[in-house]
């Protein structure tokens, strides 16, 4: 067991809160019975893991730690409550963790993956956002996530922990504006916009079963140059004196109502 909280290990896996470290490491850390969980059943690579015994009462938690046991690849490090407390970022630490390499799809394959709904977002900077994003595309079944220009990093600790496990369930690629725009002409993939100036409410239009849903940055929004590229472009209604929505909502609103069409035919 390790009980220092200056153990050469611990500190490496405390810095994986800092995006510089993760980047450097290609690897993140994931806390949690249900995010942890969701590594396993996802069968990512899972570099280490580590528990508290004090602090893992759930038997569920305890299977985990012995199936992971039998994999050999998979570093098992019991630490203290101490050790533990000072890697937690939850208020009630659950007493189990994992140290996962992060896993990116490229661009230039986009073309040869599963069809269906994608979300491509511009600038996004809240990572609870952008792990709240990440969850509703799970659960509409969109197939991943295209994050474009000085997005913030979706291994952060908020944003994995918002996202509730879809981190591991939905592809993740890292691109620009350019490149999607290009994608979007190259291939003919149906695109749809969103933009408080669109004629359109998002309710009137036709979607399409395969389609690239573009969101931009709840301050200024998707550049002039990318809404005259899409196929069309939407608004959400806006009734209230504030002037946007928040963009985690905003996504969400727009996708539930593809969802509905698709499901409907």
């Amino acid at each position: 067991m390790i009980s220092s909280t200056s153990n050469p290990r611990i500190k490496a896996i405390r810095k994986l809160a800092d995006s510089k470290e993760r980047s450097a490491t290609n690897t993140f850390l994931a806390e949690g019975l249900r995010v942890v969980g969701q590594a396993v059943d996802s069968d990512v690579h899972i570099q280490e893991l580590l528990y508290c015994e004090d602090l893992l009462i759930s038997d569920y938690g305890k299977s985990l730690v012995e199936k992971l046991k039998q994999n050999t690849s998979v570093e098992i490090i019991e630490v203290s409550k101490e050790v533990f407390e000072s890697l937690a970022r939850k208020d009630k630490p659950q007493g189990i963790a994992a140290v996962i390499r992060q896993k990116w799809a490229d661009l230039n394959d986009f073309s040869s993956v599963d069809r269906g709904i994608w979300v491509a977002l511009e600038a996004v900077q809240n990572p609870g956002n952008l792990g709240t994003v990440l969850r509703t595309c799970d659960a509409v079944g969109a197939k991943g996530l295209l994050l474009l220009d000085h997005s913030t990093d979706p291994y952060d600790p908020a944003a994995v922990r918002a996202s509730m496990g879809a981190i591991f369930t939905k592809t993740l690629v890292k691109s620009t504006l350019n490149d999607v725009v290009n994608l979007v002409n190259h291939d003919n993939i149906f695109s749809v916009a969103t933009s408080d100036a669109a004629s359109v409410y998002y309710r009137e239009l036709r979607y399409h079963k395969d389609m690239l849903l573009v969101m931009g940055s709840e301050r200024q929004g998707l550049p002039q140059e990318v809404l005259a590229k899409c196929n069309e472009v939407v608004k959400i209604p806006m009734l209230g004196s504030c002037d946007s929505l928040n963009l985690a909502v905003a996504t969400g609103v727009v996708l539930y109502e593809i969802l509905n069409q698709v499901q409907t035919g």
